[in-house]
């Protein structure tokens, strides 16, 4: 892949450094926004114990400099009806990688996909309804895009959260 041309998009901080250091209230405050986001900045402020306009003001600064970049609500994908999840690592030709990106991005039911270092180049998160779906996302939408060379799907039998996030 080729690297050394990635440009990140204007006004975001170079990939791997934070936009400002964050103190324990900051990191309070997402720890607490990570388990609820439908926090109303009244309960936050309570729970990390500083005023409101402190919270108030600490989110707006940090959802400005791309700390918080969303909020959103957590989906059990079975119970949504996308009951087979797969990891899928691809292959593709060097230099095809902006290219790949922008293609796998309009593949549905690709839910996450993460450029990597080693054996391959992409690693993907496949949610569908039903194997037959999975199938037809790998072998038809996915090797159907230019700069794919091969695929491996490890097809996940079962999930749980990790315990990481911020602490």
């Amino acid at each position: 892949m080729d690297q050394l041309s990635f440009e990140p998009p204007s006004g975001l901080a170079p990939v791997g450094r934070s936009a400002a250091p964050l103190d324990d209230v900051d990191r309070a405050i997402l720890r607490e926004l990570e388990a609820d986001g439908r926090l109303s900045m009244r309960s936050l402020a309570e729970r990390v114990s500083v005023s409101r306009s402190s919270v108030y003001a600490r989110v707006e600064r940090m959802v400005a400099d791309g700390v918080i970049t969303g909020f959103a609500a957590r989906v059990d994908p079975v119970r949504a009806g996308l009951g087979t999840s797969a990891y899928v690592l691809i292959s593709i030709e060097q230099h095809s990688w902006r290219e790949v990106t922008e293609r796998l991005r309009k593949v549905p039911y690709i839910q996450h996909l993460a450029f990597v270092g080693g054996d391959v180049d992409v690693i993907v998160l496949v949610r569908t309804p039903d194997n037959g779906t999975l199938r037809d996302v790998v072998l038809a939408r996915i090797h159907a895009v230019e700069g794919v060379r091969s695929t491996r799907t490890w097809l996940i039998f079962d999930e749980a959260a990790g315990g990481g996030g911020l602490h």
